[in-house]
């Protein structure tokens, strides 16, 4: 595995391309509470396996999660244990949202 060291705006910019989806969002969420299987992920999260699939490789490719392999399967889990702890600062911190408007890019299909 090739694993560079990313700058601090690369490192922001690829955690905003990940949060910048619902479901990504969602997985991340759950991969916070305790790593879990594609199936389970899959089920957890009421999508289809390719489409779980195609999230979980994004976030691969944004560095966020990890597949540590295990005999035939893969189980997923954060790539690093204090992406949990930045996840919940972010789910808790006060944003002023002002109710008639919305993000500009909230339509925005990118990924990593």
């Amino acid at each position: 595995m090739n694993v560079a060291l990313a700058s601090d705006i690369e490192v922001l910019a690829r955690f905003g391309r990940a949060l910048a989806d619902p479901i990504r969002c969602r997985l991340l969420l759950a991969l916070r509470d305790a790593p879990a299987y594609p199936s389970e992920l899959a089920d957890t999260l009421g999508i289809s396996r390719t489409r779980l699939s195609n999230h979980l490789t994004c976030l691969r490719d944004c560095g966020l999660v990890v597949a540590v392999p295990e005999g035939r399967r893969s189980r997923y889990e954060l790539a690093d244990e204090r992406l949990g702890h930045a996840l919940d600062d972010l789910r808790t911190a006060v944003v002023a949202v002002e109710t008639d408007r919305t993000c500009p890019d909230a339509e925005a299909k990118d990924c990593c």
